[in-house]
């Protein structure tokens, strides 16, 4: 069993001052940058403990936002992603804001609606080398980019593979307009006027028209 330092004493949970939320370890939360012109940082709650003065700290694992990382934010990165770093901190309980939700990667993309509380996170981050867990991931299209669950993707009803409309020379419009896509490689003059059925715009198994529906 893990000992704290003389005169402290472990928590099972804080009250957010001045709300009626309660953060428990293993909870994520919000918290105020000293730059308030900064969006909040983001972190696991890992352990709360307070000393003989009642003054309550959070030891917490830091969640970094991609334009924070060694190579910066890429294409593929969404909006409301993070990427779970090896930085633990210790941190005045009083600079927490709010909890908030990071989602797997796959339940992100079956949200109805994404509301600012909400962040999704599919790798893991080494902040001193950069490094990722996992290293790789299925990339998409003909410009082979990992999937962006901010961007509209169709798929092919040949090869099941899914394209940007802008890859295949169409705008966003026409896309959602698709009763059925055939790829450049899969199409020719009988396939084109085939009519089928269904139509799905995410690399989800279980997807229908996610990304217009979505509220950030």
């Amino acid at each position: 069993m893990a000992k704290t330092k003389p005169g402290r004493k472990d928590l099972d949970s804080y009250n957010i001052k001045g709300t009626n939320k309660v953060v428990r370890p293993g909870d994520c939360v919000s918290m105020r940058p000293s730059d308030s012109d900064k969006p909040p940082y983001v972190a696991r709650v890992e352990k709360i403990e307070a000393d003989h003065r009642n003054n309550v700290k959070v030891r917490v694992r830091w969640y970094y936002r991609p334009e924070e990382s060694i190579g910066g934010r890429r294409q593929f990165h969404g909006a409301k992603e993070l990427f779970l770093s090896d930085h633990y901190d210790v941190q005045s309980a009083h600079t927490i804001d709010g909890k908030c939700t990071v989602h797997s990667f796959k339940n992100y993309t079956k949200l109805e609606n994404v509301g600012a509380e909400d962040y999704f996170c599919r790798f893991e981050y080494k902040a001193a080398t950069g490094g990722f867990t996992p290293d790789r991931v299925a990339v998409y299209c003909k410009c082979e980019m990992p999937y962006n669950p901010d961007d509209l993707m169709v798929q092919c009803d040949g090869c099941k593979d899914w394209f940007h409309p802008s890859c295949m020379g169409m705008t966003i419009e026409e896309a959602k307009k698709l009763e059925h896509f055939l790829c450049s490689d899969c199409s020719s003059d009988d396939d084109t006027k085939r009519a089928l059925n269904s139509f799905s715009v995410s690399p989800s198994v279980e997807a229908k028209v996610e990304t217009k529906r979505r509220k950030r």
